[in-house]
């Protein structure tokens, strides 16, 4: 799902190609995109783009006549820029919008159809789509630590609940709890206040810092490749291979359909994590540290 920088790299490529033009049309492909009957998806017809902005992992189009067309692109949805009149593809379209300039394709891969459209009238109405999680741009470190300890969650589920921050999801909170060097099932009630201000600090970081970097490699053309795992990455997606801080092969545990990356050395002081499911089944058996983990790959290989 895309995360804050994939987002902001979204509204970046946006700004310069719609804000200020008029929708000429629209062209729905797909019955269960537009979640929302009134106002229709007709009515957005012939208004201007007057800005976007980011609510949570949701894309904003601001249109005249205080309508909003709130975008969730989900684990799946992706935008493409065309050429003007570009025909909506067979199997992974989804929708059309057509500008004087170019069509913007509404993308979504797999068989599942989770990307929603709604369309919006009003501020009010607007406010209902978001799911209240604070903006780490937008607060200070008491307001940071005051929401991170408000329930007792580790820290993995804290900095990807929705409701408690915006815009991180799985892949970057397993990059900012490595730079963090915290460990992904810390905690929060039991966090020291160097360690949330360290947090709160590395969260900012690490999301500008990617931020700044999509948008770069991007340049002037159209984001074509907008995915969870990212060359450069430190921990996500890196299952096996050697941490960019330490050399120590970066960990993982499952849970539900996410996981969480992590290295032991950085984060965990040496231990390996299990999930609840993995420790019950092994108990005892469960190797506690990497040269365990590889002692027993070992054993299984025949000891080559």
């Amino acid at each position: 799902m895309p995360e804050y920088p994939d987002i902001e790299l979204y509204l970046h490529a946006l700004r310069s190609r719609i804000v200020g033009q008029p929708i000429e049309r629209v062209r729905v492909a797909s019955p269960f995109l537009v979640r929302s009957v009134d106002p229709p998806i007709d009515a957005t017809v012939g208004r201007r783009v007057l800005a976007l902005h980011r609510l949570g992992k949701r894309i904003v189009w601001d249109l005249e006549g205080e309508l909003f067309l709130v975008f969730h692109l989900m684990i799946a949805g992706r935008f493409r820029w065309k050429e003007p009149g570009t025909k909506v593809p067979g199997k992974v379209g989804l929708a059309a919008f057509d500008f004087p300039s170019g069509t913007l394709i509404l993308t979504e891969a797999g068989s599942q159809r989770k990307a929603s459209l709604h369309v919006v009238r009003g501020r009010m109405a607007l406010g209902e789509h978001d799911p209240g999680g604070l903006d780490v741009f937008a607060i200070d470190l008491p307001a940071f630590a005051g929401r991170l300890r408000a329930e007792n969650h580790t820290l993995k589920r804290a900095l990807t609940d929705p409701r408690l921050f915006s815009g991180i999801g799985n892949a970057y909170s397993d990059e900012i709890l490595l730079a963090a060097r915290l460990s992904p099932l810390q905690l929060t009630s039991r966090l020291g206040d160097a360690d949330v201000a360290r947090l709160f600090e590395t969260a900012r970081a690490v999301l500008s810092t990617w931020r700044l970097r999509l948008i770069a490699e991007a340049g002037e053309g159209f984001p074509g490749k907008v995915t969870a795992f990212r060359e450069g990455m430190a921990a996500h997606g890196r299952y096996g291979q050697p941490c960019p801080v330490c050399g120590t092969a970066i960990q993982r545990i499952r849970y539900a359909a996410n996981e969480a990356n992590y290295c032991p050395t950085c984060q965990t002081g040496g231990r390996l994590l299990a999930d609840r499911g993995l420790s019950r089944l092994l108990r005892e058996d469960w190797p506690r540290t990497p040269e365990a983990m590889e002692e027993r790959k070992n054993d299984a290989r025949g000891g080559t």
